[in-house]
């Protein structure tokens, strides 16, 4: 989850972004994916036909050019927020431009079989020939009688979940037939986010379990209450190839206290950034689509706590965006069934190979339980690209185990075998408390770490 190169959204600007005219504009098509090439599609927002007879001179033509800059500053740039400079708003077709210059191998990454087929899914939301999952799930309509329990409740999200698989099944690969589907009443949409609330008064998004009632104001181990706050919202252009530029939202607060923590100024502090409404929220996530996101990025601290409020927020968006869940993998499983069916793109850390390193460097108990059953679980509803950090001295203890792991429970996912550690945090301050990390990893570590998941014929090379 580390931060890196990017266009920064400062809290003065998450603020301002929240403050929006009144008049919501029609949200203009986002740029085609990479390597594509065609024009918006009639009444569908985001979608693209491709023409893949046209040259890609021919479509990034200076005319073509000129011709999307008319129409983003006429749909978006008036609109656009308060606190919003029209003259100095990143437009669409500038922004395409300048991070295929920064990153070249978000454009290559997709002429690979191997990632278009283990991405087949993302992909093709990307390219609008399917439809990102939230929207179908808003959607699926939903009887429930007044006053239901929480349990009550969880029957029947069982059963509209299966109906939303069934319906997605029919109507997924066809985006243009929800323009037909009436948004009902109360949707399978609506239950979870009534389930995710009901699940705050005695708090068990992630597996501490810790029982306080959030809604009152009470604080577990994150130490947030049911205030969302986000630090930073930008496109962010560091993160793995097929997914940039990525709209990520940072928001405060963590299940984990990892002493290397390279976010620690959000994670362990929840009173950063500024508070957010679902409303404010979903309004940050489609500016960031406006400009160009290839997907709309759950981060953190870590995203697990902020459900209620992230579910909330799609209440109020309808672009065919793809959902991404960047999370420490430490969530409940009744948190983890509220997100399969809205999230298309999972993007999880697999940290370590043991228990003892968990509770030694991140402070959580049953760590491998936890985060094995979970990524089993999310690697059945949606594409998935894992991240592993390698750890200087823990290539035998974590960095194997975790390789070995996947490629026999979850081999269709693509892994990022991580070579960026660095002493942060608590590390940084004492290495005399962490001597086994308190340097970066060795070429030799690194080496192996790469030979290894060549041995396991892990899918690594593109993404890490």
């Amino acid at each position: 989850m580390a931060r890196a190169l990017g266009f920064v959204r400062s809290k003065k600007y998450i603020r301002a972004s929240c403050k929006r005219a009144p008049a919501s504009p029609p949200l203009p098509g986002a740029l085609p994916p990479q390597g594509s090439r065609g024009s918006r599609a009639q009444g569908e927002p985001g979608l693209y036909k491709f023409d893949v007879e046209k040259p890609e001179s021919e479509f990034f033509s200076k005319q073509k050019v000129k011709e999307k800059n008319r129409e983003y500053s006429s749909n978006t740039i008036k609109n656009a927020p308060a606190c919003v400079n029209p003259k100095s708003a990143v437009r669409p077709v500038q922004l395409e431009a300048m991070w295929r210059l920064l990153r070249p191998d978000a454009v290559v990454v997709w002429d690979n079989e191997e990632v278009r087929s283990r991405l087949s899914h993302y992909y093709g939301v990307l390219r609008g020939a399917k439809a990102a999952k939230y929207r179908v799930v808003k959607r699926v309509p939903v009887e429930l009688e007044k006053g239901a329990g929480l349990e009550e409740m969880w029957k029947v999200h069982e059963e509209k979940s299966k109906e939303f698989r069934e319906v997605y099944e029919e109507v997924g690969s066809e985006p243009s037939r929800l323009a037909a589907m009436r948004i009902p009443p109360y949707s399978l949409l609506d239950l979870k986010v009534d389930v995710a609330y009901a699940m705050l008064e005695s708090c068990r998004f992630c597996e501490w379990r810790c029982g306080v009632n959030r809604l009152k104001g009470e604080r577990g181990v994150c130490g947030l209450g049911s205030e969302v706050r986000v630090a930073s919202a930008f496109l962010h252009m560091g993160e793995e190839a097929p997914l940039v530029p990525s709209g990520t939202v940072f928001f405060t607060g963590c299940s984990f206290k990892c002493v290397f923590c390279q976010n620690w100024d959000i994670s362990t502090d929840p009173y950063n950034g500024v508070p957010v409404t679902p409303q404010e929220l979903a309004k940050i996530s489609l500016e960031l689509y406006r400009e160009g996101a290839r997907n709309i990025n759950y981060v953190g601290g870590n995203p697990d706590q902020q459900l209620h409020v992230i579910l909330a927020s799609l209440k109020y968006m309808d672009a065919n965006v793809p959902l991404l869940w960047n999370s420490n993998m430490y969530m409940s499983l009744e948190a983890l069934s509220l997100l399969v069916d809205v999230i298309d793109i999972w993007l999880p850390d697999f940290k370590y190979g043991n228990d003892e390193c968990a509770k030694r460097l991140s402070k959580v108990p049953r760590y491998v339980e936890v985060v094995v059953r979970n990524h089993k679980v999310a690697c059945q509803h949606g594409d998935m690209i894992i991240r592993h950090l390698v750890l200087p001295g823990h290539v035998e203890c974590c960095t194997k185990p975790v390789l070995k792991w996947i490629a026999e429970n979850c081999p269709r996912a693509l892994v990022n075998v991580m070579d960026q550690y660095r002493p942060e945090h608590l590390v940084a301050r004492y290495p005399e408390m962490y001597p086994d990390i308190a340097r970066r990893p060795s070429a030799k570590e690194l080496e192996e770490a790469y030979r290894y998941a060549d041995e396991l014929g892990l899918c690594w090379r593109p993404v890490s």
